[in-house]
């Protein structure tokens, strides 16, 4: 029997009194019987439109229908077809802006819990099962990726799998990009990344870490004296912005990037720490995305009265709805329509508190979006001890600048094609933050994916 319920199983979490002081995982994930019985709201549609709304385009109603059977592994199977981190992919992607947008069941109701099935099955095979992928017969061909983020990762598998002999190059110690380095243990586990980049290995994918593309080698040694046929370009955007006013040199002062880098990659936390981070008792996060939200929730977790100042109202988040609950939950606080002026130090060198102005939204412009206007004689203090600038990032330009002939955006982006990835130079693809600036996991994802298959055709087409 279809389970015609408008309202989505909820999804098992700790409580916000006791997550906001722990790093362990703050969604528990469905039981077997909730995942059937969500399953069972699926309609199995005659058009799929969740599948046009899928980056990797899994094949949504194929997969749910075999975990409204109670066949798991089965579901495991047909999300694998098409996505190499399934388990990543249900804890992260913003399925309310893609698939579950599109579920038939959202017209007058809450629309399938599409990303909570996916995380459901992947953990399901990886708490369970002992068999490994296996490797396939090598097609005699080598390719290069680099960066170890969510288009590499996806690049590498879908090249792995189809015989190719493929190397990771990461420039950290540990592969993952983004997944290690950026988004908290709370939110996605690193033994999660870990198994899954485990099973990229288990098809043959070698990762050499501590590798800097640009530095270490370039793309033209790749290509010309190491033997690669082809190279995807997939280092992501980890260049940190900042607004440029006063006092964004003083002690305590941090990118988000740095400080989620310290805290998730590093443990800069810990007392005995090498590379100790400012743990303040009163922090601001400058900006309104996920990775603010995440910056705000670990300096939360540290200990800290933590405020985010956002210029444009609740409205306008651009973070996902759920990172926005889960942080007024754990007890974050708000200051909207607020921009930053200056931030204010001691005698010591160390942020002491940071001077704002109060904001109006004007009128819609042509493309639908209000602009901030300062709104004059309302500036106002708050005291601060730590300022988390999160207000974007863009790629590091090493690659650009050691890559002879390669094309970018004048904000540093690479040019590539919107449906291969090429770019300026033959054999030469790149995808994901590299090309877009920072946008969502399955975004790269599906750029990695798409790269894949344009080289598999440019390599074979050179052997003809």
């Amino acid at each position: 029997m279809p389970n015609m319920s408008l309202i989505k199983n909820e999804m098992p979490a700790q409580a916000p009194e006791i997550r906001n002081k722990n790093f362990l995982e703050v969604t528990l994930g469905y039981t077997r019987e909730q995942a059937i019985d969500e399953a069972k709201r699926c309609l199995n549609c005659k058009n799929k439109p969740c599948i046009g709304g899928c980056p990797v385009q899994i094949h949504i109603p194929e997969f749910i229908e075999e975990v409204a059977e109670g066949n798991f592994e089965a579901a495991y199977e047909i999300i694998t077809r098409s996505s190499s981190l399934p388990a990543v992919c249900g804890r992260v992607c913003p399925q309310e802006s893609q698939c579950e947008q599109k579920c038939v069941r959202g017209i007058k109701g809450e629309a399938v819990a599409i990303g909570r099935l996916e995380r459901f099955v992947a953990d399901y095979h990886n708490g369970g099962s002992i068999a490994k992928a296996v490797k396939p017969a090598s097609n005699g061909h080598k390719v290069a990726v680099i960066g170890s983020g969510p288009s590499g990762l996806a690049c590498a598998g879908d090249l792995a799998k189809k015989g190719y002999e493929v190397t990771v190059f990461e420039a950290l110690h540990l592969a993952g990009g983004v997944l290690v380095y950026g988004i908290p243990e709370f939110r996605l586990p690193k033994a999660i990344v870990q198994k899954e980049i485990n099973t990229l290995k288990e098809l043959g994918v070698e990762i050499a870490t501590n590798v800097i593309v640009g530095k270490t080698l370039t793309i033209e040694e790749l290509k010309n004296e190491y033997g690669f046929e082809a190279v995807f370009i997939g280092s992501g955007a980890g260049l940190p912005r900042f607004m440029n006013i006063p006092g964004e040199n003083l002690k305590g002062v941090y990118s988000a990037n740095e400080f989620l880098t310290r805290v998730n990659l590093m443990k800069a936390y810990n007392s005995d720490s090498t590379t100790p981070i400012q743990k303040g008792k009163k922090v601001t996060v400058v900006g309104g995305g996920n990775v603010a939200m995440d910056a705000a929730r670990c300096a939360k977790r540290l200990g800290a009265d933590v405020t985010i100042v956002y210029r444009r109202t609740e409205k306008e988040l651009p973070a996902r709805l759920e990172e926005i609950e889960h942080a007024k939950e754990e007890g974050i606080n708000f200051l909207f329509l607020t921009n930053p002026l200056e931030i204010k130090g001691d005698e010591n060198g160390w942020v002491s508190g940071i001077r704002c102005q109060e904001m109006v939204l004007s009128k819609p412009d042509e493309s639908g979006r209000a602009k901030p206007i300062p709104l004059e004689d309302s500036d106002f203090d708050v005291e601060t001890e730590c300022v988390i600038m999160s207000i974007g990032t863009s790629p590091n330009p090493l690659i650009k600048s050691t890559t002879k002939g390669l094309e970018t955006q004048r904000w540093g982006g690479i040019i590539a094609d919107e449906t291969t990835g090429l770019t300026s130079l033959p054999g030469v693809y790149a995808g994901g933050d590299a090309v877009t600036g920072a946008a969502t996991v399955i975004l790269a994802m599906g750029a990695g994916k798409a790269a894949a298959a344009a080289m598999d055709t440019y390599i074979k087409s050179k052997g003809e």
